[in-house]
Formats: C-alpha cells, structure tokens, sequence
C-alpha cells in the first residue's frame, strides 16, 4: 500500500478532481458515441436486430402513475420473440412512424421503462396527457440515451469541488487523504445484536461504529462481506435515526434490501428492483404509499383525473368552440386535481420516509427526487471498487460519515473510453481512500467458499497472504468420480505448451479464440464427470462454471457443448454455465474450468494481464479450479510465471500429452 500524500499544494485536490471530471466528460462522450453508431444512425429493421426497438407496437392500457404522470402498456407483436435490451430501469421513448415524415423529425414520447415482460412493456412518461401523434401513424419504441447518470454525477462533482468549510468539504479531503481520518476508541463500540461473525468479521463492525469520517471493510471472495455489512447497518441503526444504503449495480441493492428485510429493518427500496420478488417489492417506495392510511383518498383523486381526461379526449379536432372550451375545463379540472393528488403522495411520502430505518438505492438514484433533500449521519456504498468515483460523490454530498465495502483486487468499474480508463477513470474513490488512509481499512480474513490450495495463490498474489479457509472448507473436495487422473486434485494446470495449439484472432473484431485449448478443457471436464450421475445427488447437484476471457471462445465452447450430450445434459438442467469472468463476479460453482486462450510465439498476453480479473476467475471455485493454458506464453508475465510456480509446488501441474 501507498503511503498517505502529503497535500503541500492547497490546489492538489481541486486539480485531481478536476481531472477526474475530464475524464468524466471523455467516458459520456465515448458512451454517446457508441450508442449513435449502435442505434441513432441505424435504420428501425437494424435497431431491431440490435435489440435496441421494437416495432410495430400498440398501447393496450393507459393508467395514471404516481407523481400524475401517464403509465403505458406497450406491446409488440407475439410473432416478434427475438432477442432485445429492454430493461427495468432504462431510459425509453415511444416514437411515432408518420408517413411523409423524416427518420430525423419523429416525435417522441420519453420514459422510464418499469417493467418487462415477454412481449410487454410498462413505460412510465413524462407527460400527464398523450400527444396528438399517437394516431397518425404506426408507433415503435426505441431504447434511449441515459443522460441522466451523467448528469448527476457532474452535479455532484461540482458540489464536491465547490465545498468550503462544510462536513463535505472535510469528507472530501479525508476521503482523498489530505486530512487523516479520525475514530473513537473502538472498546466502546459495545455490540447490541448477537451474531455469529467471525473475529475479523466483528472487529469490521466496532471499527464501522467507532469512525467518525470513514470506515472501509475490505472483503476478499468468499469472506463474507454482505453478512458483515448487514451486521453493521443494523448496529448503526441502533444508534442513528436513518441511514442510506447505495450500490453501483441494482443487483447488489436489491441484495441487501432482501437482508435488510429479512432482519425486521423498516427498509425502503428507492428505483425499480431488478430482481422481481415479493419481498422486495413489498419495500419499494411504491408498495409502501399503497399501503398508507391515506393511500385511498390519493386513488380517489387520481380516479375522478383520470375520467375527467378520458371525457376530454372525447372532444378531439373537428369540433366547434363549446366542444374546445369544454375539453379545455375538463383538462383543467383534471390538472387541478392531478396537482392535489401530487401534494397528498408528497405528504405520504414525506411521512414514510420520516418513519424509515434504512434508505436503499443505487447511487444515481441516491438524487431520486423524493430524497434528494435528506441528508444521513452514515451513508453505506457497497461494491464501492466497482463503482466510478463522481458515481460515490452522489450520495456522500448527503452524508455525515462513510462506509466503504468492496474487494479493490476483483473487478474494477466497467469503463468504455479507452483514454479515460488509461488516464485514471478506472481508480475508484475505494482505491484511493484504501492507498491513502490504510488504518481506514479493516480485511476480512477467513473465507468460507474454497479449498485452501484454491485460496492460497490469490491469498499470496492479492491479500498478503493474509487469508485463512474456514475449517468447513479447507479440505472440501470433489468425490473421486474419475480414479484415473489427479482425481483429488483441488488445483489443476493443464499445459498445451508444445502442442502446436494456435490462438485465432476473428476478423473485424479484437476477440480470439483457441478452439484445440477449448476441446481439451471439454475433454478434461467430461473425464472428471464422467460417472457422476446427477440421478444420485439430487440434493446436492454439482455446479460447474467454464470461463474463457474472449467472447470468441466463449461461442466456441457454447458450440462445442451442444455436440456433447453429457455436458449438454448439464447445461440444460443449469448445472453447467459458460461465460466471461464478469458474468461470474458475485457467484460461485463447485468447479471452474478456465480456459486461458492465449497462444502465441511472442507471449503476448492481451488483457490476460489484467490479473484482478483472473482473481475474480479463480476464486469462484468451490472444490476443483481447472485451468488450461500454454506456459510459454504466459511464462513471461510475473503473474503467470508465480502461478505456474505455485503449481508445480502443490502437485497441480499437468502436461496435456498426459491426456492422450
């Protein structure tokens, strides 16, 4: 770890955050970009294919949303069952396809969709009445630009910079290690909620309850880290009114809300959950005004607003002045009472709200419009490695104090402008508050997912050899299903050195394959598997994940499998899953197969040198981690080479002549 900088010129903070916003600007350019080329240029038959539009469509219900604004029920075609990005959550637009009119000059009605289903689609509008348009031509619904991230982020990137002599501006210069951190006396910090955490795990929370500006609980794979963030909200809860819970991914939300829910915290979900599930929707801020004292004067209102509009659209062009003057009384009237339905919810709300333990959203959504106006004591971001620094500002504008939770050694925030990544956007506020105030740190250290010899490389490589496998783990390995070949091996290196198995690079794109290094891998998992019946565990079905870090070779390992009907068998009933490492992170299988892909007689390596994500790879094993791989090439990277080390210490190394 980096010392802690001495700040000796007073502009240094102003000047890196400053920076920070620069390449901010870079990444929404670099974003806009790539949408226009995938989406805005293309034709409606193209958008389609991209997954980005569906059309034709038509508007099967209209319903008042909360805040009076229209709900539509957008449906598709039921011949149309291809492949779309639609999502809860993002940015939408009805458009209307009127003859005569300019790809360029098509109206649009501009939304958030709520809800997806099949050939559905609930979209939330703008707009408390539909335009004219709607009946003039054929309409389609197209995925949107989110502008609105952006925004937010630059706001408070602005408010950061601009604080003088507030809690902000003493966040701000703690965070980024211009102030030391300062904390109680940890044995004060007296536990009120019996737990059976582990003493790292406990020693986290004291640390959480005795920081005064910033605490950060460090998880490594499998240690815990959600258990032990729980464990700290509830004991800040006993002691401060209302805290707020963020997170960069609405998964991770929608995690701890679960958590959160399940220990009897009065907890409300900001924004749309993304896994759909009673629970969770019980506590979104929605289901709660539903279940209000007041909620059915608020129906009521929103009913009679309702019938007024509908008799207003009775009276549409072609009528005389008393039909246009009545339209007109009837929509104000229907305004009149939309605006009084809108303070009743705001008062509602405000009242929830009043009454609530813990607040959790994603960190765009900590500026949601029902909230922007709270501030915390303690604000929790978890996943705060993964998260874009102006991202973490948003909530810590509203807030007294900071709990960081994250891993900075698995996988970094996705970002898409190569400059921007290589200038810096890629380091996060969790990177640089760990570096610069170490003591702000606490590790959690015992893990309760692998093998000891899966843990130990990413334990000496990442974590200062500082891990330890909790007993039910360490020595948990697969039965013996193949007697023939290493079978009681946690760890296996498979080497393809010498076998003449070349990587193909695939035209127009930067993606490789390496399809004989593919068939092995297969080879070798079938051989493992290859008297394991699935009949006989019923109860405990082995889970199986294969990796490779190139989506050609994922489609090639994907085509392989269908040809395979044991493996096809598995991946069927979802025991077998293929993917990239970050369609792994947060998961976990009984065994890992990886295939590492690069092969090639100038060692190049690609991004196989970004060793946080083979650690994300790694520690999803459970019981057996299988990786195939050529050693001259990778040899030549420090990483690979302790790897091949580590290996060959263990017993683990295999050459792949020994499979013939």
């Amino acid at each position: 770890m980096s010392e802690q900088p001495t700040y000796t010129d007073p502009y240094a903070l102003e000047k890196e955050l400053r920076k920070v916003q620069a390449l901010l600007k870079l990444e929404q350019q670099e974003d806009l970009e790539q949408f226009k080329i995938k989406s805005a240029q293309a034709t409606i038959g193209e958008r389609q294919k991209r997954g980005l539009t569906w059309y034709p469509v038509k508007i099967t219900k209209e319903e008042i949303g909360f805040g009076g604004k229209l709900v539509l029920e957008i449906e598709r075609p039921a011949a149309q069952t291809g492949l779309h990005l639609f999502q809860v959550g993002k940015n939408a637009a009805l458009f209307g396809n009127i003859p005569g009119r300019a790809a360029t000059d098509r109206p649009t009605l501009s939304g958030v969709i709520t809800s997806v289903k099949r050939n559905k689609i609930l979209l939330a509008t703008t707009k408390e009445d539909l335009p004219d348009w709607i009946d003039d031509g054929k309409l389609g619904v197209d995925l949107t630009f989110d502008e609105v991230s952006y925004r937010e982020m630059e706001f408070a990137l602005g408010k950061v910079m601009g604080a003088y002599e507030t809690r902000l501006a003493e966040l701000r210069d703690v965070l980024l290690g211009a102030k030391p951190a300062r904390y109680r006396d940890e044995s004060e910090s007296t536990l009120y909620y019996p737990s059976p955490l582990n003493e790292s795990q406990l020693a986290a929370v004291r640390h959480v309850l005795a920081a005064k500006d910033v605490a950060i609980i460090h998880g490594p794979p499998g240690t815990g880290k959600t258990t032990t963030l729980v464990q700290a909200i509830l004991e800040t809860i006993r002691r401060e009114r209302r805290v707020l819970v963020c997170a960069p991914s609405n998964t991770a939300v929608d995690l701890l809300t679960e958590k959160l829910a399940e220990r009897g915290v009065n907890v409300i979900r900001m924004g749309n959950p993304s896994r759909v599930s009673d629970l969770l929707l019980h506590h979104t801020l929605d289901a709660q005004i539903m279940e209000h004292k007041s909620y059915g004067e608020l129906r009521a209102m929103r009913q009679t607003a309702e019938q007024y509009r509908e008799q207003a659209g009775k009276f549409k062009r072609h009528y005389g002045w008393e039909e246009r003057e009545q339209r007109r009384l009837l929509k104000e009237q229907a305004h009149l009472l939309l605006q009084d339905s809108d303070n009743l919810e705001r008062y509602i709300t405000e009242d929830l709200l009043d009454k609530v333990q813990v607040i959790t959203c994603t960190l765009v959504g900590a500026s949601n419009r029902a909230i922007r106006h709270l501030t915390y004591e303690t604000v929790f971001i978890d996943e705060a490695a993964q998260a874009l620094e102006p991202g973490c500002w948003i909530p810590i504008t509203k807030a007294g104090r900071v709990v960081l939770a994250g891993d900075h050694q698995q996988l970094p925030p996705t970002v898409k402008s190569e400059k921007a990544a290589r200038d810096g956007l890629r380091e996060t506020l969790f990177e640089k508050c760990i570096h610069r105030q170490p003591d702000a740190a606490r590790m959690l250290e015992v893990q309760y997912r692998m093998h000891e010899q899966i843990m130990e490389f990413s334990s000496e490589q990442f974590y200062d050899g500082r891990l330890k496998a909790a007993p039910t783990v360490a020595h948990a390995d697969l039965p013996a299903y193949d007697l023939r070949f290493a079978p009681d091996l946690p760890v296996e290196f498979l080497d393809t050195a010498g076998f003449g198995f070349q990587e193909l690079g695939i035209e127009e794109s930067r993606s490789i394959a390496n399809p004989e290094e593919a068939d092995l891998l297969l080879k070798r998992l079938s051989q493992l598997l290859e008297v394991y019946d699935p009949a006989d565990h019923e109860e405990d079905l082995l889970t199986i994940g294969v990796i490779a870090p190139y989506r050609a070779q994922i489609n090639y390992l994907k085509d392989a499998v269908e040809d395979n009907d044991e493996l096809m068998g598995l991946l069927e009933h979802r025991m077998l899953s293929i993917g990239t490492v970050d369609s792994f992170q947060g998961q976990e299988r009984d065994i890992i197969a990886i295939s590492l892909t690069r092969s090639n007689a100038q060692a190049e390596i690609g991004f196989l040198s970004d060793i946080r994500r083979m650690n994300v790879g790694m520690t999803r094993a459970r019981k057996k981690l299988l990786i195939v791989g050529d050693s001259s090439t990778l040899g030549s990277h420090p990483f690979y080479k302790a790897f091949l080390d580590y290996v060959e210490s263990i017993g683990a190394y295999r050459t792949a002549w020994e499979l013939q």
